[in-house]
């Protein structure tokens, strides 16, 4: 037996101002049955003593404490570099002036 009706389906489409076809009214509302009674198996589910979550995979972070350290010479860098100028990476011009 269908728990939703084609009309309380119409209603709903009307309220979510979709336009909906006579044969999507029958479609959606099959789907939406199929939907409701998951809903309901999930609703008879023995929950007593699980915890809840907001994940069903606990999150580790992975991240590692921020630490200082020295940073590279700036030579070491530079030296890397296929063309440099007044201590910077110089590279090639890819846009335009009028751009």
């Amino acid at each position: 037996m269908s728990t939703i009706s084609r009309d309380e389906v119409a209603h709903l489409a009307r309220l979510a101002r979709l336009e909906v076809t006579e044969s999507e009214l029958d479609s959606f509302a099959d789907q939406l049955d199929v939907i409701l009674d998951s809903m309901k198996s999930l609703s008879e589910v023995d929950t007593d003593g699980v915890e809840p979550t907001s994940q069903s995979v606990p999150l580790i972070n992975v991240f590692r404490e921020d630490q200082p350290h020295t940073s590279l010479e700036r030579d070491d860098v530079l030296a890397g570099a296929p063309d440099t100028a007044e201590d910077r990476f110089r590279v090639p011009q890819i846009l335009s002036e009028e751009e």
